[in-house]
């Protein structure tokens, strides 16, 4: 046959044009038959779904299909056919069959279930299953939809340093960055380690937000975003925690709290939206292996207005619950940092729709949120969804020189650490707002997945940096 072109496997499904010679290269994820015929299911990554190869075995060498086995890679050309059988529209009879690279009986990934845990051991192969496949996939579509809805609204992606000096939520849990001898630091007169001598000649760390320098660029460009990786050393073994993670970050000028609520409203939104639209089949797939609610939650999330609620009016509904002989794990009382259990009652239980809690007890919050004029509460913003609990969290933030240099005194935030930042208070300073989206939180949510490490290629976690 004379060179043909290679075709996509997620258009050959697409295609009714029956009869034409067509070439698709991908891995084998099945291969079954008898001495007549052998079909072989393919997969290229461009679709969860297979193409079915059908192979009359007497046209091709005994040898070659015995080494057509589940993890090999092929290219087949062939004429394009309408299937007799179900499960698929097309399929491909094979005119010829080449083997680029052929998977021994130890690929880990035969036609069998893998529990979750296996496949973080094997991250690198683990791509090539459909669960993955399907997740990875709706991560890029998310990725993509993120900067379309920002781009389209006027906002700019703004690169922030991935190395700095200032802790941004002021949590103290940061890897360090050094080039100093760690087997023989040099230390000054009074016992403390000389960064003198280190690259950036002062202590540096990956950071844990591009926030505080997102705010910068909002004050020259007006609407900005962030989206990169951010890290945070805490300890924490959970299926909701990662050491390394993603995080967009937009900053608005002129923005104030309202403005703020209701662009993270349209923003979650918009990507659930993009998700059903663009992923359907790889939800549909994840909604009936892994969480049959999943398509339901997030056509509840599209169609419903989100209520926006006071801390204390949740507080005030909580407590209620509390006393009607609802047990909740946690306390509830003002001036508490909510659990998930409480926002999930509030968003499942009480409205039934999702919420964003605003006006949280300055306590604790971070440093640089406007203080209301009651002087107990900020201008905090956390946006609250069913399953989740918090999957955005924002503010709008203390333009006012003073009082956000008091405030930054009493957390005990060094003002040599952030003089760069009060500069933005100091000149021209004007309202402004802005919110973060963890991104694997938004990933976890939109494919329904349990844990956290399986929405990322590679998990970073404490004892855990393999791959």
């Amino acid at each position: 046959m004379e060179k043909i072109k290679r075709t996509f496997v997620i258009d050959l499904l697409k295609s009714a044009d029956y009869g034409k010679n067509v070439c698709v290269k991908g891995w084998v994820r099945t291969k079954r038959g008898n001495k007549n015929v052998i079909f072989i299911a393919v997969n290229d990554g461009s679709t969860i779904k297979n193409i079915q190869i059908v192979a009359d075995a007497s046209k091709f060498d005994e040898n070659l299909l015995k080494r057509i086995t589940t993890g090999s890679s092929v290219c087949v050309c062939g004429v394009l056919v309408e299937s007799q059988g179900g499960g698929q529209a097309v399929e491909i009879h094979a005119a010829t069959i080449e083997i680029y690279g052929t998977a021994d009986e130890t690929y880990p990934l035969q036609k069998k279930g893998h529990s979750m845990e296996f496949l973080r051991e094997i991250a690198h192969l683990r791509p090539r299953t459909n669960t993955f496949g399907a997740v990875f996939r709706i991560r890029h579509n998310m990725a993509f939809a993120i900067h379309k809805f920002f781009h389209e609204r006027g906002f700019f992606y703004f690169h922030t340093p991935i190395i700095t000096a200032s802790d941004c939520e002021g949590a103290g849990q940061m890897f360090q960055v050094t080039t100093l001898d760690l087997k023989n630091i040099k230390k000054t007169s009074n016992g403390d380690v000389d960064f003198s001598e280190d690259f950036y000649g002062k202590p540096a760390n990956l950071t844990v937000s591009g926030q505080l320098e997102g705010e910068l660029a909002a004050t020259a460009l007006g609407l900005i975003y962030t989206f990169g990786p951010t890290f945070r050393a805490e300890n924490s073994n959970t299926p909701r925690h990662l050491s390394e993670f993603w995080m967009i970050e937009p900053e608005m000028a002129f923005y104030e709290i309202d403005d703020n609520m209701q662009l993270a409203e349209d923003f979650i939104k918009y990507c659930i939206h993009w998700a059903l639209d663009k992923c359907s089949d790889d939800i549909e797939f994840l909604c009936d292996m892994f969480d049959k609610e999943l398509i339901d939650r997030l056509n509840f999330v599209i169609a419903n207005d989100f209520v926006r609620l006071k801390y204390s009016e949740g507080i005030k509904i909580l407590e209620d619950a509390v006393a009607s002989g609802h047990k909740f794990e946690f306390p509830v009382y003002w001036g508490a940092d909510l659990a998930a259990e409480h926002e999930r009652f509030l968003v499942e239980q009480h409205f039934k729709r999702p919420v964003i809690l605003t006006d949280y007890p300055k306590e604790i919050k971070s440093f640089y949120m406007k203080q209301n004029e009651d002087g107990k509460t900020v201008r905090a913003m956390d946006v609250l969804f069913p399953k989740t609990g918090e999957i955005i969290g924002g503010s709008q933030r203390e333009e006012n020189f003073e009082k956000l240099k008091k405030r930054a005194a009493e957390m005990n935030i060094p003002d040599k650490d952030i003089w760069w930042y009060m500069d933005t208070r100091r000149y021209g300073t004007v309202p402004h707002s802005g919110f973060g989206l963890g991104f694997e939180r938004l990933i976890l949510f939109v494919t329904g997945m349990a844990n956290i490490r399986d929405v990322i290629p590679f998990p970073r976690t404490p004892k855990n940096a393999e791959f």
